[in-house]
């Protein structure tokens, strides 16, 4: 078992014979923006935070093929390149504080098990006043919510190439924080999940923007999320954007950054117009700042 801070040490003999070697063949990969692995800047995104809701990024051997990664059987992002490769995890929101472990395989190294620690953390509460209907869910409200949420995980299991060139993401809508992730919802007295994203206050209307190149994946007026569109980046990562007045984007087409995919409204549950922006990593959602310059 190979204990990992999510801190890479120096270089070892090893590492820096295959290095010079690979630069002698013309071998060596060029820098990658964002991940930090082969890139002289110092901040790396995402940026690591090991709490629920936080990502790991958790350091593995050189090996001259990709590693393969999963964390029982979800498959996580690997980033880098031969020389030094990352292995990227969103951690659940649900996840209690302890060890926990990824399965790292290469061609040299066979299978291993590499172990990293998470830390605890408190997030705050919010009550808020809704429409009944939108709490006590009536019996032909809940089926549709059961048939969506089946629809919605097979949305969510979506791991794709190309991988994405870049994590560092852009906001994708201009407006004011009004709701932070892991917030504990509080709907009239009764608790719910905390928040899976970000809540950014904007007038209706307001274009929302992809804020990394993306496929559509799915388009859709959700019982709990209103018009709802979802982002494939590749390797796992995924965004979706909730509570929309109007989509933009149809499924398969592909967006570059910048590029609208539709704009802010009030449908679905809400107590005002915003952007919910949620990012998924391995299945498992994160907190969008970590991802933020």
């Amino acid at each position: 078992m190979i204990s990992s801070s999510g801190h890479r040490g120096p270089a070892s003999p090893e590492i820096s014979r295959r290095k010079a070697l690979l630069a002698a063949l013309g071998l060596m990969a060029p820098p990658v923006t964002g991940f930090g692995a082969t890139s002289s800047d110092s901040t790396v995104w995402p940026r690591a935070l090991h709490v629920p809701g936080g990502v790991a990024r958790l350091p593995l051997s050189a090996s001259a093929q990709r590693p393969v990664v999963h964390q029982g059987d979800v498959p996580l992002l690997v980033v880098g390149d031969m020389i030094a490769w990352t292995a990227l995890v969103g951690i659940p929101l649900a996840a209690a504080a302890g060890e926990a472990s990824i399965d790292v395989r290469t061609p040299e190294d066979g299978l291993r098990q590499i172990s990293y620690s998470i830390v605890p953390k408190r997030y705050g509460e919010q009550h808020l006043k809704v429409s009944p209907r939108t709490v006590d869910l009536s019996p032909e409200d809940l089926a549709r919510y059961e048939r969506e949420r089946a629809h919605q995980q097979g949305v969510m299991a979506t791991f794709s190439q190309p991988l994405p060139a870049s994590l560092r993401m852009s906001v994708p809508v201009p407006g004011r924080k009004s709701s932070s992730f892991g917030l504990r919802r509080v709907f009239n007295g009764q608790a719910r999940t905390p928040h899976s994203g970000m809540d950014i206050a904007a007038v209706t209307g307001t274009p929302v923007v992809a804020p990394l190149p993306g496929r559509v994946i799915d388009t859709g007026d959700y019982f709990f999320n209103g018009g709802t569109v979802w982002l494939d980046h590749g390797g796992g990562l995924l965004s979706m954007y909730c509570h929309l007045s109007a989509m933009d984007a149809q499924p398969g087409e592909l967006l570059a950054t910048g590029a609208r995919l539709g704009a802010v409204g009030a449908s679905g549950r809400v107590t005002g117009p915003h952007l919910h922006w949620g990012v998924m990593l391995n299945r498992t959602m994160v907190d969008p700042a970590l991802f933020l310059a």
